[in-house]
């Protein structure tokens, strides 16, 4: 176990920073004069200290040595088609509930408490969707967000709580499992056929990075109990992206449709509303899909 730092009025607390996202907030806060200290579930060289969110002695003893000033918690079962709905629901309920309660029961409770939710939670529907649209989440992942939310309201009389919804994200490091890295994937190995289901559709997809850069420009900000979406507020359709794909590659992958892959009912554009983030940070830097598709494809294992 750590101990505090004699100024640590920057030390940052990332929950689930082993996983795709933390990386990269990790860096961008320590780009911004941030000491980070990590909270993992399993002991080893990426978590300061190791312990289960759902040992609630345990972590109340962590956060006590670790006396973070601004929190970060991204921990969370993300992948939608995790096998395990008991495992969903504990850890993103009952983990978040017990890091609230063991934040609020610091000396010096932390300025700021950035809690990742999901713009799963608005479910399937279509258009442009802001922070005030309603919620109809379609899948235990999804239920387990909106109840993760609900849940930490009643602790924002307590604690200093921000909200994130992030809509579809993707970057280097990001498991196959999800749909932009698995295409990207096939156009590195050079596969000459991939299966999908519509590529049609059209949806919100931004980049990692940015998605760190609003994360870091939020926390610095005071934590009020309000909700912002995270999203680039331009679609992109799957077929746009494979085009794309096919020019980096230069050559044609052949797409077939595997009726698995087609969801019922599903709609045709979605995208977010970015207008109340940008209102409370500012402009971000020109983004384009194309270019992280670049980079995505450009990487090396």
């Amino acid at each position: 176990m750590v101990s505090p730092s004699e100024t640590p009025g920057k030390r940052v607390l990332i929950t689930g920073a082993s996983g795709f996202t933390g990386r990269y907030v990790i860096e961008r806060l320590q780009a911004d004069g941030y000491e980070v200290v990590t909270l993992g579930s399993h002991a080893g060289p990426s978590a300061t200290a190791s312990v289960d969110l759902l040992d609630r002695a345990a972590l109340q003893v962590a956060l006590e040595a670790l006396q973070p000033a601004y929190v970060i918690h991204l921990a969370a079962i993300s992948f939608v088609a995790h096998g395990d709905a008991d495992e969903i629901y504990r850890v993103n309920i009952v983990g978040t509930r017990n890091l609230l309660e063991a934040l609020a029961g610091l000396p010096t409770p932390p300025a700021h408490v950035l809690l990742a939710s999901s713009a799963n939670v608005y479910g399937n529907v279509g258009g442009v969707l802001g922070e005030d649209a309603p919620l109809s989440p379609q899948n235990d992942y999804a239920v387990s967000k909106m109840a993760m939310e609900a849940m930490a309201s009643l602790w924002k009389d307590r604690l200093p709580i921000t909200v994130v919804r992030p809509f579809n994200y993707t970057g280097v490091g990001q498991s196959e499992r999800f749909l932009i890295p698995k295409i990207v994937g096939h156009f590195k190995r050079r596969a000459p056929v991939i299966e999908l289901g519509n590529i049609d559709v059209s949806r919100d997809f931004y980049d990692v990075r940015w998605v760190a850069e609003l994360y870091a420009r939020l926390l610095a900000t005071p934590g009020v109990g309000e909700v912002y979406n995270v999203c680039s507020g331009v679609e992109w359709s799957l077929q746009q992206v494979i085009d794309t794909l096919n020019a980096l590659a230069g050559y044609t992958i052949e797409v077939r449709v595997n009726p698995a892959f087609v969801r019922g009912n599903e709609v045709k554009s979605l995208r977010g509303s970015n207008d109340k983030v940008l209102a409370k940070v500012g402009e971000m830097p020109a983004f384009d899909f194309a270019s992280t598709l670049s980079w995505m494809y450009g990487s090396t294992p």
